[in-house]
C-alpha cells in the first residue's frame, strides 16, 4: 500500500534540526571529537534530593496508577503556592492549572484548543519552532511571524503587529537569543492583546535560569489570568529535560480548553513525577531560588563567562546575556557556511536560520559543556577562523 502526508504535514518546513543531527552522527562515526554547543539540553544531572525522592516515591503503588490528565490536586496547589511565594500572584489551583508533559505539549496543545483552521496565529522570528509549526501549522491555522529585532532588543513591536489575530506567542527569558524584558513590556504586551481579543500565551521555561541582578518576571504578574496563559516547565528549571514535566496557569477558560483536548489525547503525567513538582518548588523560600537550582545557575554563570570572554578575544562583540544558557551569536556570513566551518572543527553549533529568516547571520551556542571543552571550543575556533 502507498500513503501519502497530509497536507497539515506537507506544510511543515525541512527539519533543520534533524539534518545537523545526521551530520553530527556522520563525524562522529568517522571519529572526530565533537564539542556540542548546539543542544539546549543540560549536561548537569537532575539535583540529587530530587532523584532520591522519585526513587521513593515509585515504590509508592498509588503512583503506578493511572494520574489525572488534568493534574493531581497536589501538584495544581503545589504550582499555585509557587506561584504565591515566587510572583506574589494568587491563582486558582482547580480552575487556573494544569500540568503538562512537558511545557512543550501545552504550547502546541493550546492552539488545537482555541484556534479554527484558516485563523492567524502571531509568532516571533527568530524562535522555537513549536509556534508556528508544532501550534499553528499543524492546527491548519496561518502562522504570521513578527521580528525580533537586535536595535529592538529583541522584543517586538506590538503596534505593528496584525490586530485580527486569534492567539500571539511571546517567550521571555528568550530562545534563541537570550534577551530579556521587564514588567512594563510585560503590561504593554497584555494591554494590546486585550484590545485586539488576541489570546496572549507566553512561554516562561527560562523564568528561573537567570544571571547577576536579573529576575524574570511572569506575564501573570501584570494581567493575572484575563486572557493570558502561560507555561513554565522543570525541564530548564531542575535539569529534567528527559522526566517530561511542566504546566500551564491563566485564564480559567484557557485552562478549560486545554484540559479538554488534554483529555482526548493523554492520560496525565506521571504520578511520581507530579509529586516531585510538589518537592522541587516547595524548596523556594522567601521567594528565593533553593540552593540546588543556585549551584546549578553558578556553573552556567561561569561557563557563560567563559564563552563570552574567549568570543571577545577572537573580535566578536557580544554581550553576556542575563538569562538562559543560550549565547546568541552575529557571524560573518550565512549561519549555515559557519555552523559547517565550526562542525569541521568538530564543533556544533546551531543556525539561526533554523529559528526564521530573522536568524539569518546569527548562531546559536549552548554552554551545555563544562568550562575545559568550552575552552577547546575557543581553541579550535581561533585555528580555523
Amino acid at each position: 500500500m502507498e500513503f501519502d502526508y497530509a497536507n497539515r504535514l506537507k506544510m511543515l518546513p525541512p527539519y533543520l534540526f534533524a539534518e545537523i543531527e545526521e551530520k553530527v552522527e556522520k563525524k562522529k562515526k568517522e571519529g572526530m571529537d565533537i564539542i556540542d554547543l548546539g543542544i539546549g539540553d543540560p549536561d548537569l544531572p537532575t539535583p540529587r534530593p530530587i532523584v532520591d525522592f522519585i526513587k521513593h516515591e515509585l515504590d509508592d503503588p498509588d503512583n503506578h496508577r493511572y494520574p489525572s490528565s488534568a493534574g493531581e490536586a497536589d501538584t495544581r496547589r503545589a504550582i499555585a503556592r509557587w506561584y504565591k511565594e515566587r510572583f506574589n500572584v494568587d491563582i486558582d489551583p482547580n480552575g487556573e492549572v494544569a500540568i503538562l508533559i512537558g511545557s512543550k505539549e501545552g504550547l502546541a496543545n493550546i492552539c488545537r484548543a482555541f484556534v479554527n483552521p484558516g485563523e492567524k496565529v502571531l509568532a516571533p522570528d527568530p524562535a522555537y519552532p513549536v509556534y508556528a509549526q508544532g501550534a499553528a501549522l499543524l492546527t491548519d491555522a496561518v502562522p504570521v511571524r513578527f521580528p525580533l529585532l537586535p536595535e529592538k532588543g529583541f522584543l517586538p513591536d506590538m503596534e505593528s503587529l496584525p490586530d485580527d489575530a486569534r492567539m500571539i506567542y511571546l517567550n521571555y527569558p528568550n530562545n534563541p537569543t537570550g534577551a530579556v524584558c521587564d514588567k512594563t513590556f510585560l503590561l504593554k504586551a497584555h494591554r494590546w492583546c486585550n484590545e485586539t481579543n488576541t489570546i496572549f500565551c507566553y512561554d516562561n521555561a527560562y523564568s528561573e535560569m537567570t544571571f547577576d541582578d536579573y529576575v524574570a518576571p511572569s506575564a501573570i504578574e501584570v494581567g493575572h489570568s484575563d486572557g493570558i496563559i502561560e507555561f513554565g516547565s522543570l525541564s530548564k528549571t531542575f535539569n529534567m529535560t528527559g522526566y517530561r514535566i511542566g504546566y500551564a496557569v491563566g485564564d480559567a477558560k484557557l485552562i478549560a480548553g486545554l484540559k479538554k483536548v488534554k483529555s482526548q489525547i493523554d492520560s496525565g503525567a506521571p504520578k511520581f513525577l507530579q509529586r516531585a513538582v510538589t518537592m522541587s518548588l516547595g524548596e523556594y523560600k522567601n521567594g528565593q531560588r533553593p540552593q540546588m537550582l543556585q549551584d546549578n545557575i553558578a556553573v552556567y554563570q561561569e561557563r557563560r563567562n567563559v564563552l563570552v570572554n574567549g568570543l571577545r578575544k577572537l573580535g566578536f562583540k557580544v554581550k553576556p546575556p542575563k538569562a538562559t544558557f543560550y549565547l546568541w551569536l552575529k557571524v560573518d556570513g550565512p549561519s549555515l557556511e559557519f555552523a559547517e566551518t565550526m562542525l569541521n572543527a568538530g564543533i556544533v553549533v546551531t543556525p539561526g536560520i533554523g529559528f526564521g529568516k530573522n536568524g539569518e547571520g546569527y548562531v546559536r551556542m549552548a554552554t551545555t559543556q563544562s568550562v575545559e571543552r568550552i575552552e577547546e571550543a575557543l581553541e579550535r575556533m581561533s585555528k580555523v577562523l
